[in-house]
């Protein structure tokens, strides 16, 4: 709204300053503003008509104006151009165009002070004295071309300003982005340093019990744990990528179709995983199924970490606006496996759904255990 104000103004602007110097030009010379030129009145029009066009487009080309103003002063002792001319020359000239202005304006003005001087009637009566001269010169020249100085002085100040300000704004935002920057690249050294290291090291041991192991089930047990471990350094080289690219490219996400063999990998683990799916299953935005995905991939990683091998059920319900993803355990029948937990997964999961509208509510269950709901828009 403002922006559409702004451009009208520009737009009337220059007109209604056009009008104004052509109506206070006609008042000049036709006895409105106290004498009266002999001259007709087409003459007297057009030359305000000038005066007026000349005075509009100002703020495009102003040595149209300024001859405009030099020929209505001497012939006709009409100011208003002339004011409006030392006006804009103070905006816009600078050094030498500056004092050419003001020394041909002062050639003009004296050159009309003189013929004044020598006439009869309506010039002497409007400059035809050295006081009046002088005063139509500090009326035309003098405080115009001051007030025109200082505006055009305050805008290049306004504009240095705006320019430091912009230029400060720039490379604070450069500074932060380079913090970001180093700050990823550190995450990312010492992620791989540390967790690739222990990672790896993990899927070489379970490599060796697989080959080296007694009995078919404890092959079988260190065959998923070194699956999974290569897949948690396939997520890891990912994450890695991110956090080191300033315009990373990530690989394929999991999603639903990628569910059932999640469940698998808890089941070899010893947890019974039911899955039940209500309503009917349909493709969803893969931002959808990715937070679902993960939504299970967190509730199963708690089970593992506090409930032991309790028993979870595991509910995708299909709405028509949402997908409902509902993970609950039995009372733990064992030990917790000991695992340590940075305590941040619930968090930013909830941070995860959230972005995306939804809602999650996590806590333990009146009949023990624990439950995850969370609701996944998916409109």
């Amino acid at each position: 709204m403002l922006d559409r104000a702004s451009r009208i103004a520009e737009r009337v602007t220059p007109w209604a300053l056009g009008l104004t110097v052509f109506l206070l030009s006609m008042a000049a010379v036709t006895g409105s503003m106290g004498v009266r030129s002999a001259l007709p009145a087409p003459v007297l029009v057009a030359v305000a008509a000038c005066c007026g066009v000349a005075a509009a487009f100002a703020g495009r080309a102003l040595w149209p104006l300024v001859a405009v103003a030099a020929v209505a002063h001497l012939w006709l002792v009409m100011w208003p151009a002339a004011v409006v001319a030392s006006y804009y020359a103070g905006i816009r000239l600078r050094r030498r165009d500056l004092w050419l202005y003001v020394a041909g304006a002062v050639v003009v003005h004296a050159l009309a002070g003189l013929v004044s001087y020598w006439s009869e009637g309506y010039r002497a009566l409007v400059a035809g004295t050295p006081l009046n001269a002088l005063l139509m010169g500090g009326a035309m020249l003098g405080l115009p071309l001051v007030a025109g100085l200082w505006v055009g002085a305050r805008r290049q100040v306004l504009d240095a300003a705006r320019e430091q300000a912009a230029q400060l704004l720039r490379e604070q935002v450069l500074r932060a982005g380079q913090a970001r920057e180093q700050e990823r690249s550190r995450i990312a050294r010492e992620m791989h340093d540390v967790v690739a290291h222990r990672v790896s090291l993990m899927v070489l041991h379970a490599g060796a019990l697989e080959v080296n192991a007694s009995d078919a089930r404890t092959a079988e047990a260190a065959a998923l744990i070194g699956q999974v471990g290569r897949e948690a350094l396939t997520n890891l080289r990912e994450v890695l990528g991110v956090l080191r690219s300033p315009d990373p490219v990530s690989g394929p996400q999991p999603t639903l179709a990628d569910l059932d063999r999640l469940l698998d990998q808890s089941r070899a683990l010893g947890i019974v995983v039911n899955r039940h799916d209500e309503g009917e299953a349909r493709p969803l935005p893969p931002t959808a199924e990715r937070t679902a995905y993960r939504v299970v991939q967190e509730a199963l990683t708690n089970v593992h970490k506090h409930a032991g091998d309790a028993e979870t059920d595991v509910h995708l319900r299909f709405r028509s606006a949402e997908l409902e993803v509902l993970v609950r355990n039995r009372p733990a029948t064992a030990a917790d496996g000991g695992l340590p937990g940075a305590g941040w997964g619930l968090v930013g999961l909830r941070e995860r759904v959230e972005l995306l509208g939804g809602r999650l509510e996590a806590g333990p269950q009146e009949e023990g255990g624990f439950r995850v709901l969370a609701g996944i828009p998916t409109a």
